[in-house]
């Protein structure tokens, strides 16, 4: 690719961009940041980014993310009003992991549905990249419900969904949402060890 080739490209790409993916895609940043922060505030940046993500990922054919963000708003009030809760007298929901038999069996479903749902979309849909696009909206179902329950694990899931959503992202020309997810993944390496340092200070946390 030449100098003047990447120009035009980058050229078409910037003209794509809308004002609302730049929007939704802040708003994204600020959820994940104040996440890691264990604020509960993250969840009122979750739930406006993800209103904004359901049309635009609707309007470029990923169905499956169109419908994740509907569950993404139902478990961003369920994540305020669960983070809201005392865990047995504490003043804050307590950062937990999970054991490996635990994860065997979720990453087992997932499997599952993703070929169910990949499969299904194929056949009967216009939906571009459909197994990928499974993959991306069953294995973000389990991690938000991770991190609504401060599963400290929920950062190495994001690690792989974030890397496979980077490139259904540029093959949709969602460019500035693929920038994103760039971010998500330095940002959830950093939140697991910043979660795990603060589960190992406290020897009472639950083991499920």
């Amino acid at each position: 690719m030449t100098a003047d080739s990447l120009v035009v490209e980058l050229t078409a790409a910037y003209a794509q961009v809308s004002g609302w993916e730049v929007l939704a895609v802040i708003l994204a940043l600020v959820y994940l940041v104040l996440a890691v922060q264990e604020r509960i505030e993250c969840w009122y940046a979750a739930f406006a980014s993800t209103s904004i993500y359901m049309f635009l990922f609707w309007n470029v054919n990923l169905l499956m993310e169109s419908a994740l963000q509907i569950y993404y708003l139902a478990m961003a009030v369920y994540g305020w009003w669960h983070w809201r809760r005392r865990d047995s007298g504490s003043d804050e929901l307590s950062i937990q992991v999970w054991s490996l038999g635990r994860h065997g069996m979720v990453i087992t479903s997932v499997g599952l549905l993703v070929f169910l749902s990949g499969y299904l979309l194929e056949e009967n849909t216009d939906a571009a990249l459909p197994y990928l696009d499974s993959l991306t909206t069953w294995g973000a179902v389990i991690t938000t419900y991770m991190v609504a329950h401060k599963v400290l694990e929920n950062w190495l899931y994001w690690l792989l969904i974030d890397g496979v959503s980077i490139y259904l992202y540029l093959d949709r020309g969602l460019y500035i949402t693929a920038l994103l997810f760039v971010l998500y993944i330095v940002i959830a390496v950093f939140g697991y060890f910043r979660w795990r340092a603060l589960y190992l200070a406290k020897p009472a946390l639950s083991h499920e």
